[in-house]
């Protein structure tokens, strides 16, 4: 199988996460303007392209930052020390899949007033976070890690007013991902 077509397919299998237009009205978010808006859709289309890499080089670079939280991932607690992870098909896999709902979730913020996944992915988001035992400082190693991902993906576009726009996306992102977390837990 090609790698486009294993790239298509981890595309296609992410779009099925994400809430599909409706009919209703369109709700702006006020927190997130216009400007952030653009910033944050002009890095998403340059990295589009090539998402499946830097979705890869956005999991390593949490692992550098973290290298403790590989036996979060219960599909890498097999892999071995000596396993190299940049050719590990189902870290490949899945940091396609969070990329992608990061910045796909971040491109819509403002036109839909709030993220945009839909509420049974949250819902499993918010329970397989609580049974890995994410912890709050987590969303910063991972915010980090996207942060140093992007600027390393744009240089040429990355400004301050850009990583604040996705510092902005990613927080509401994480916000309804820990509330999720906080309802799996009371469960």
């Amino acid at each position: 199988m090609s790698s486009g077509n294993v790239e298509e397919q981890q595309a296609a299998a992410m779009e099925a996460t994400m809430e599909k237009p409706s009919d209703e009205p369109v709700v702006v978010n006020t927190s997130f303007s216009e400007e952030q808006e653009a910033l944050v859709l002009s890095a998403w289309d340059a990295m589009k392209a090539d998402s499946a890499a830097i979705a890869l080089k956005f999991f390593l670079r949490i692992f550098e930052i973290a290298p403790a939280a590989k036996p979060m991932f219960p599909f890498l607690r097999d892999a071995g020390d000596d396993a190299p992870l940049e050719s590990h098909p189902k870290l490949k896999a899945h940091a396609v899949t969070v990329f992608v709902m990061a910045c796909e979730s971040a491109t819509q913020l403002r036109k839909t007033g709030d993220v945009k996944v839909r509420e049974a992915t949250l819902r499993r988001l918010g329970a397989t976070h609580v049974k890995a035992g994410v912890a709050d400082a987590h969303f910063e190693v991972v915010k980090t890690a996207l942060l140093d991902t992007i600027e390393g993906a744009v240089p040429d576009i990355w400004t301050p007013e850009m990583k604040g726009a996705w510092e902005e996306a990613y927080d509401q992102l994480a916000a309804a991902i820990q509330e999720e977390m906080k309802l799996a837990a009371s469960a």
